[in-house]
C-alpha cells in the first residue's frame, strides 16, 4: 500500500473511525473464543454431541477461505463498502445462529458468520493503512493485535457469563448492537479512497484449498462415527482431498497472484514454520474447544467458572509469547524458543491426558499453564522466522502463509479432537452403564447427546459416566502428543539466521488469531520501521544519524535542524508541549543550534544558516541511509519501487514527528 493513498486526517479525526474498526475486529475475534464455554449447554439444548466440533470448525474454515478474498476485493472495489458488507454478513449470521433450532442449522449459520468475520479481520487492519501514515501504523496495528490478546481472556469468560445468566443464544445476539454501532460510525466517519487497484484474484486456488481442507475435516470428524473408517465415503473423500491438493499446487504455480506461492516452499525455514504452525494451531484450538467441556461435565463447573479455570492457559500463552518476543528482540537469538516451546507443548499435552474427575484445581491450573507457556514460546517466533527467511517481495505472503497453515491446523485439530472424543465416548458410556439401574428416559445414547442429564443419575452410575467423559476427552490429548513431538523434532532443522533489524516481533493478530493475516510486504515493512517513531526509537535514531554525519549535537538539536531545513522557520516556543517532551529539551536544542552557528533568530523564529542547511542535508542523507540499513538485504539494487517510496516517505515523516526526549 502506498503512502500516497493515505487520507489526510487530524489525529482526533482518526480516533472515531479507528474505534469503529476496533469494534468490528472485536466482533470477529470474540466469536472465535466466546463459543467454547457455551458448547456443552448448546449441545444439551440442540443435541448432536457428535457434531459439537463443527460449531467451531465451520466458522474457522469459512474465515480461512474468505480472508484472502476480502483483502484483494477491498483493494479493487473500496474497503469501506466491503467492510460494511462484511459487518452485515456477520450480523445476519449472528442473528441466524441465535435462532437456530438444531445443530445442522447452527453449523450452517456459523459458516455465514465466518464469511463475514474474515472480512472484519482483514479489512479493519488494511483500513488503518488508509487512515494513518506509515510512521503511525505500527502503533495503531498494535491496538488491533491487542484485541486478540484481550478476547483470548474475555471470550471464555463472557461465553460462560451469557450462557449462565441469560441464555446461550446471547453469545450471538450480543454481536447485534455492537455491530450496528460500528456500521453507523463507519458510514458517518470513515472517509477513504474508493479503491481501483485491480487484482488477478485467485478464485480457483481459494476454492481448491478450501475444498481440500473441508474434505480433510469431513474425514476426520465423520470417520469412525457417522461413517466407518473402511467405508466408501471415507475413502472417497480422502482421495478427493489428495486430488484437490495436487490441483491446488498446479494452479498456484501458474496463478498471477497465488494464495500461497509454491516458491516459498523452496525456503527451508519457511517450510518448517508452516509445518510447525499447523501443529500449533491443531493443538491450541483443539484444546481450547474441549477443555471447557471437560470442566463443565466432569467437574461440574459452571460455564462462567470454566472460563475462569481456562485463564492459566490463556495467560500462559500471552505471557510466554510476550517475554519470548522481547528476549528475541534484545538478543537476536531465536532458535532456542521453538525447540523449548514445542517440547513443553508436548509435555503439556501429556499432562492434560492425566486429568481425571478427582484432579484438584491447583493440578488442573498447573497443567493448563504449562501447556499455554509451551504454545506461547512458539507462537511469536514462527511468523518472525518466516519473515526473516524470505526476500522482501515475499514478506507479505510469507506472513499470510504461516498464519494460513495455523488456521488450517486449527480447523483440522478441532475436528480431529471431536472425532476421537465422539468415537470413544459411546463405547465408554455403554461400558460404564452396563448393569446399572437408570432413571426413565436416560440411556447411554441420551447421555451422549445431553451431558446435563448426568445430574439425574444415581451416584454409582454418575461416577462411571463422569469417568467415561473424562477419559474420552483426555484421550484426545494423548493422540495429539505424537504430532507435537514431530514438531519438536522439526525445530532442530531450523537454520539459525541473523535477524534483520527490520524484522520485529509480530503483534497478536499474527500470533493469537486462528485466521490468516493478509498484509502486503510494504505494510509489514512499514509496521516494522514505524517503531522508529516511538520515543525510544527516535532518540536512538537521532543519536545514530548525528554520529554518522560526524556532528556533536544533542538528538533533539539534530531533529530541530532537520525540521527547520524541511519546513522552514520554526518558533521553538510554539512547538506543542504534550507532557512527553519537556519544554527544556526544545529550548536547549534551539540554543545549541544558535551557539554552533547552524541556526539564527529572525524575531522569535529559528532559521537555518548556510552552514546549518549543509549540516541538515548531511543529517537527512544519514537518516535515509539508516532507514535503508534497517531493511538489510531487502535494500538491494533490485529493490521494488514501493520500498524506495516507503523509506523516502518515512524519512520525511519522522523528521516532522515530535523531538526525541533525550537532550
Amino acid at each position: 500500500m502506498s503512502g500516497d493513498s493515505v487520507v489526510p486526517m487530524t489525529r482526533r479525526g482518526v480516533y472515531l473511525p479507528i474505534g469503529a474498526l476496533l469494534l468490528g475486529m472485536l466482533l470477529a475475534a470474540l466469536d472465535q473464543t466466546i463459543v467454547a464455554t457455551a458448547l456443552p449447554t448448546i449441545v444439551s439444548d440442540l443435541g448432536g454431541m457428535d457434531h459439537l466440533s463443527w460449531v467451531v470448525t465451520a466458522y474457522l474454515l469459512a474465515v480461512t477461505a474468505a480472508t484472502p478474498l476480502w483483502g484483494k476485493l477491498g483493494d479493487q472495489y473500496g474497503r469501506k463498502r466491503l467492510f460494511q458488507s462484511a459487518i452485515l454478513i456477520f450480523l445476519v449470521g449472528s442473528a441466524l445462529c441465535g435462532v437456530a433450532q438444531n445443530m445442522p442449522q447452527l453449523i450452517g449459520f456459523r459458516a455465514v458468520q465466518g464469511l463475514g468475520g474474515g472480512g472484519l479481520i482483514t479489512l479493519s487492519m488494511a483500513i488503518v493503512g488508509d487512515l494513518v501514515p506509515p510512521r503511525e501504523r505500527g502503533r495503531f496495528q498494535g491496538l488491533f493485535g491487542a484485541v486478540f490478546g484481550t478476547t483470548s481472556v474475555l471470550g471464555p469468560l463472557l461465553g460462560g457469563f451469557f450462557t449462565e445468566q441469560l441464555n446461550w443464544r446471547w453469545v450471538f445476539y450480543i454481536n447485534l448492537p455492537i455491530g450496528a454501532l460500528a456500521l453507523v460510525v463507519i458510514a458517518l466517519a470513515l472517509h477513504i479512497p474508493a479503491g481501483g487497484y485491480a487484482h488477478r484474484i485467485d478464485y480457483l486456488g481459494t476454492l481448491l484449498i478450501a475444498s481440500a481442507a473441508t474434505c480433510v475435516v469431513l474425514v476426520t470428524s465423520l470417520g469412525g462415527t457417522t461413517w466407518d473408517w473402511n467405508s466408501a465415503q471415507v475413502y472417497g473423500l480422502a482421495v478427493l482431498a489428495a486430488v484437490l491438493v495436487v490441483a491446488f499446487v498446479l494452479v498456484e504455480r501458474r496463478a498471477v497472484e497465488p494464495v500461497l506461492p509454491m516458491s516459498l516452499f523452496a525456503v527451508r525455514n519457511f517450510t518448517l514454520c508452516a509445518a510447525i504452525s499447523f501443529v500449533i494451531g491443531f493443538a491450541m484450538f483443539g484444546a481450547m474447544t474441549y477443555l471447557p467441556t471437560f470442566l463443565q461435565v466432569v467437574h461440574g463447573v459452571s460455564p462462567t467458572m470454566s472460563g475462569v479455570h481456562m485463564l492459566p492457559m490463556v495467560l500462559g500463552v500471552i505471557a510466554a509469547s510476550t517475554v519470548s518476543g522481547q528476549l528475541i528482540t534484545h538478543t537476536g537469538h531465536w532458535k532456542f524458543f521453538p525447540v523449548v516451546g514445542t517440547g513443553v507443548t508436548t509435555g503439556g499435552l501429556l499432562l492434560l491426558h492425566r486429568l481425571a474427575p478427582d484432579s484438584s484445581q491447583l493440578e488442573m491450573s498447573a497443567y493448563f499453564a504449562v501447556f499455554g507457556i509451551g504454545l506461547g514460546l512458539v507462537l511469536q517466533v514462527l511468523v518472525l522466522v518466516a519473515q526473516n527467511a524470505v526476500r522482501y517481495a515475499d514478506l507479505g505472503v510469507a506472513t499470510s502463509g504461516v498464519t494460513f497453515f495455523r488456521s488450517i491446523g486449527a480447523s483440522v485439530g478441532v475436528a480431529v479432537f471431536g472425532a476421537i472424543f465422539a468415537s470413544r465416548l459411546g463405547g465408554k458410556l455403554a461400558d460404564a452403564l452396563r448393569g446399572q439401574p437408570l432413571p426413565a428416559g436416560v440411556s447411554a445414547d441420551s447421555l451422549k447427546h445431553n451431558p446435563q442429564s448426568v445430574s439425574r443419575l444415581p451416584a454409582g452410575a454418575r461416577r462411571g459416566v463422569l469417568g467415561a467423559y473424562s477419559e474420552s476427552i483426555t484421550d484426545v490429548f494423548l493422540f495429539a502428543a505424537p504430532l507435537a513431538f514431530v514438531a519438536f523434532v522439526l525445530t532442530w532443522f531450523f537454520v539459525q539466521q541473523r535477524l534483520r533489524r527490520s524484522v520485529q516481533v509480530p503483534d497478536e493478530a499474527e500470533t493469537l488469531a486462528p485466521c490468516p493475516v493478509e498484509r502486503s510486504s510494504a505494510d509489514e515493512a512499514a509496521r516494522a520501521l514505524s517503531r522508529l517513531n516511538t520515543l525510544e526509537g527516535r532518540r536512538d535514531l537521532y543519536e545514530r544519524i548525528t554520529e554518522r554525519a560526524g556532528m556533536d549535537l544533542r538528538p533533539a538539536a539534530s531533529w530541530m535542524l532537520l525540521r527547520v531545513h524541511h519546513d522552514g522557520p520554526v518558533e521553538p516556543a510554539l512547538i506543542p508541549d504534550d507532557g512527553t517532551i519537556p519544554r527544556r529539551v526544545v529550548a536547549d536544542a534551539a540554543r545549541q543550534l544558535e551557539e554552533r552557528g547552524l541556526a539564527e533568530r529572525e524575531g522569535l523564529q529559528l532559521v537555518a544558516t548556510a552552514r546549518g542547511a549543509e549540516a541538515a542535508r548531511a543529517l537527512s542523507d544519514a537518516r535515509q541511509e539508516l532507514l535503508a540499513e534497517e531493511l538489510g538485504d531487502w535494500w538491494g539494487p533490485d529493490r521494488p519501487t514501493d520500498l524506495t517510496q516507503l523509506v523516502r516517505q518515512l524519512n520525511e515523516e519522522i523528521g516532522r514527528a515530535e523531538p526525541p526526549r533525550a537532550a
